[in-house]
């Protein structure tokens, strides 16, 4: 029997309220969740090599976590912008974390007259005798340019499988047209080198100083972003009303937004579906109604053998974690979804643990870490 949780705002470890609770998807497969600990607007999070955790919260908060929901602040976080989709965003490690101890943030940051944009600062993670806290922090890359309003940083952010590049979703910040221009960072795939400087084989040398920094290009607001065990890189962005996707990007490509799309303005004003516009490419899936669709994990755990190769993304407005076949369909196409899971909650950030159990952030204040592994091996 599933039992249902009332929300609190007291930041506890799950010591204090814990108990495990199963969801069966509508194809019959159960899973069982533990709540680990509860945050203020939890927004990403990522493991360290100890099985540790780093959770951002929105307001401008890094923490330290141990699995059994222990939590200590990290100091030497940046000021942030924190109003609307603002704030704190996505939390990765480098990829020589064990030498280096470097951690990437990003977070919206304040410019000149209430401009604002997105930022990614590079930092070492100092653990030392004392509480844990970001040192030497410098901002590699800018949103450029700042523009007004609060929603659609994206800012998030992975790395390559050979760990030379840092992948950085740039979000159109609810302005469309700059999502075509290749004179704006706004709507782009931004690829770097770990150190902040741009690669010289990027596919749009020839289009600007600013474009050499773009992949692809073309996007709206783009909350997930991942490689397979192949190497394929996967984002997925929110539709407008309507047209969720999930696409695999390649360089140098343009993903049409906002000359096409399978959805339409919140105006209700029609835009062209991808077929009427080849140039562009089709995302592999989308979804009407939408899924709000938030963090992506390409599971390769052992805890779900079946799921090895499968995205695990989940969904704010769905209240759910959505499961997506990245194989070949019979359509042509490159993923379906398979099944989802019912939370109860807007579900902002997956991960997957080091032993292969799923880990899923609840949004808003008040929002769960729940450890996630099939029903009875709890």
């Amino acid at each position: 029997m599933r039992t249902t949780f009332a929300i609190t705002a007291l930041l506890v470890p799950a010591s204090a309220f814990a108990q495990s609770f199963d969801i069966t998807s509508q194809d019959g497969v159960t899973i069982e969740a533990t709540p680990i600990a509860e945050f203020n607007e939890p927004w990403a999070m990522t493991f360290l090599p100890d099985g540790e955790l780093l959770v951002t919260e929105k307001p401008g908060n890094l923490l330290l976590v141990t699995q059994d929901g222990t939590r200590t602040e990290v100091s030497g976080v940046p000021e942030v912008a924190y109003a609307g989709q603002g704030g704190l965003g996505d939390v990765v490690i480098g990829p020589d974390f064990a030498e280096s101890r470097h951690v990437y943030i990003s977070y919206a940051e304040r410019g000149e007259d209430g401009l604002q944009g997105a930022a990614v600062a590079r930092a070492t993670l100092s653990r030392g005798d004392g509480d844990p806290a970001l040192e030497n922090l410098e901002v590699i890359w800018r949103q450029e340019p700042k523009v007004s309003g609060n929603g659609h940083y994206s800012h998030r952010m992975a790395f390559s499988p050979d760990g030379e590049h840092l992948f950085i979703t740039s979000g159109d910040r609810q302005k469309q047209t700059p999502a075509q221009d290749m004179e704006s960072a706004l709507g782009k795939v931004i690829r770097l080198n770990v150190d902040g400087s741009v690669p010289d084989d990027n596919p749009f040398q020839d289009e600007g100083e600013l474009a050499q920094s773009f992949w692809s290009v073309g996007h709206r607001n783009l909350l997930g972003i991942a490689f397979d065990g192949g190497g394929r890189l996967w984002t997925h962005e929110m539709g407008p009303r309507g047209g969720d996707e999930i696409n695999l990007v390649e360089p140098g490509r343009n993903y049409g937004w906002p000359v096409v799309s399978y959805g339409v303005n919140y105006s209700g004003a029609d835009i062209p579906d991808h077929p009427t516009r080849p140039e562009f490419e089709e995302p592999e899936a989308h979804w009407t109604p939408v899924i709000s669709p938030a963090g992506l994990v390409i599971y390769s755990g052992d805890l779900f053998p079946d799921w090895q190769g499968d995205a695990i993304i989940g969904g704010l407005s769905a209240r759910a974690i959505v499961q997506v076949d990245l194989g070949e369909q019979s359509d042509g196409t490159l993923a379906s979804e398979t099944r989802r899971f019912p939370m109860d909650a807007r579900i902002r950030e997956v991960e997957q643990g080091p032993d292969g159990a799923i880990w899923a952030l609840e949004d808003r204040a008040g929002g769960r870490l729940l450890r996630i592994v099939p029903a009875g091996e709890g």
